[in-house]
């Protein structure tokens, strides 16, 4: 049996959710979030838990069983509390200005890089070295976060670009011996 999968969730108060066919809808103060899931699982919805179960032991059951209560435990916290990535600017020059829903990013390139925001994903810049990603959907704040650090991947040589808080990028040597032989 499934560690995660059999764990249920428990709903908190102001959130309201619906399963209509395997068609889970989650509301909350942040907003509203749909997903469609495998109509051979079954989610019961009652009170304030959410249980996922699975007919069968085949692999296929197996392997949504997890991953079906962990997206509805992703929704439900997405409504009340929200998902941020913290991103990360090095290197000389390099900075982000909000003006109204752009960032203006200065990355080294002869023009500076706009970036807009969406109605799911809100972007602060509250330091010129840092910007903020959050939304109720966790994995469109992952996949924004992702495109914005792809402008300028950190380097390994002097570690310049956009990083995620918290990472570490590998250094690499430069040219080491140089002169020798």
């Amino acid at each position: 049996m499934s560690r995660i999968g059999k764990m249920p969730i428990t709903v908190p108060a102001g959130v309201e959710v619906k399963n209509d066919n395997n068609c889970v809808t989650v509301k909350g103060p942040k907003g509203e979030l749909t997903r469609q899931f495998s109509n051979e699982l079954g989610i019961a919805v009652d009170g304030g838990v959410i249980t996922v179960t699975r007919p069968g032991d085949d692999k296929r059951h197996r392997s949504l069983h997890g991953l079906t209560r962990t997206l509805i435990a992703n929704m439900v916290e997405g409504v009340t509390n929200g998902f941020s990535k913290t991103l990360e600017i090095e290197g000389v020059g390099y900075r982000a200005a909000k003006s109204g829903n752009k960032v203006t990013l200065n990355l080294g390139f002869s023009h500076p890089v706009i970036i807009e925001e969406t109605d799911a994903i809100k972007l602060d810049v509250p330091q010129p070295n840092r910007i903020v990603v959050s939304g109720i959907d966790k994995q469109a704040v992952g996949q924004f976060a992702a495109e914005v650090r792809e402008k300028r991947p950190p380097e390994p040589y002097k570690g310049k670009g956009i990083r995620y808080a918290g990472e570490r990028i590998i250094r690499k040597e430069g040219k080491a011996g140089k002169g020798k032989k």
